[in-house]
């Protein structure tokens, strides 16, 4: 398994697009600020067919620290959850034979 960076999803899609690296960075960037301030708001994030984003509050708890057993206060934090669209589900579940012939 391959880690994607930014730079490299820009320059494909510049790439793809003949559109110029500089416009396509301002762009996914401005997208990526417009997702992380809609999440900061509480907001949901809905995109058809490839998923939604959402904010949850996780309680507060009381955890144990498995090297000490010494009980650790875990204060109460924000998350963000992500929940597959239909055409994302579609793609990821193809078996690994399928998905290596449509290549």
């Amino acid at each position: 398994m391959s880690t994607v960076t930014k730079k490299e999803l820009i320059d494909r899609i510049a790439e793809r697009t003949q559109a110029k690296r500089v416009s396509v960075k301002r762009i996914i960037q401005a997208f990526l600020d417009e997702i992380t301030a809609e999440l900061c708001k509480n907001n949901r994030l809905e995109f058809r067919d490839f998923g939604v984003f959402e904010t949850r509050t996780r309680v507060a708890r009381i955890a144990q620290n498995p090297k000490t057993l010494e009980r650790v206060e875990v204060p109460a934090k924000r998350t963000v959850k992500f929940k597959m669209g239909r055409l994302m589900r579609e793609n990821l579940c193809v078996p690994a034979a399928e998905s290596a012939e449509a290549k």
